[in-house]
């Protein structure tokens, strides 16, 4: 793909939100488009850093494993979100894993590519720092979920996450397909445990499975319950 001239103008109505599809598009970055199936590995930990992805369409889950095999969960991403991004701080290696938990379309941008046009493009500069920061303070909230939030608390917000809860264009709140074991493994505990509080929620009205599994904007009450 050619470089394009245009400038980033942002989304409209919206002042200061960092559309990244536009971006993308209007900069002109070079880049491709792979679709991943359910569990595949998009990148392996210990693998050569180069390219930049970005989530069109699924979800990512982003993994590290200690040199005693345990494995842990950084970060579970979704459409619209940035992963893979050290490459451009100079990782010459993956420090972590990235795998789809559901059918993903991935956007993978080379590295050189983006660093010139976020080096020609100030506006863009800023907001894709500000993009990955706030990608960054989510990691840290999730982390701290896993420390001091229970099972119940840990698999509402996850829920809630997947739903894309709080994002400006969501308007129904359907949850891509996640397996119980996946969801299990995403905050720490056991299908079983996962499936009582998925029966729990929905007879208190919190989830409804209709063509797919609905997550209502009242499942917040559970995380915000002391």
């Amino acid at each position: 793909m050619k470089p394009s001239n245009k400038k980033y103008k942002g989304t409209p109505g919206k002042r200061g939100a960092f559309n990244a599809q536009a971006f993308l598009d209007s900069a002109g970055v070079a880049r491709r488009v792979k679709e991943f199936k359910i569990e595949e590995v998009i990148f392996s930990q210990g693998s050569a850093a180069g390219t930049i992805m970005y989530i069109q369409d699924g979800g990512v889950k982003i993994t590290a494993l200690s040199a005693s095999g345990k494995e842990a969960i950084i970060a579970t991403l979704g459409p619209g979100d940035f992963f893979g991004e050290g490459s451009m701080a100079g990782q010459p290696l993956r420090m972590a894993s990235a795998t789809a938990i559901t059918p993903s379309t991935v956007l993978i941008v080379d590295k050189d590519a983006m660093q010139k046009v976020l080096h020609e493009q100030h506006e863009l500069s800023d907001l894709f720092i500000q993009f990955v920061l706030t990608r960054n303070i989510r990691i840290e909230e999730d982390l701290i979920d896993q420390l001091f939030n229970s099972t119940e608390k840990r698999l509402a917000r996850t829920l809630l996450l997947l739903a894309r809860y709080g994002k400006p264009d969501q308007q129904q709140r359907i949850l891509p397909k996640v397996s119980q074991e996946t969801l299990a493994e995403m905050i720490g505990t056991t299908r079983t445990r996962v499936n009582l509080f998925m029966n729990k929620f929905k007879k208190m009205g919190f989830i409804n499975y209709n063509g797919g599994l609905q997550v209502n904007d009242s499942l917040l009450n559970v995380v915000l319950h002391d």
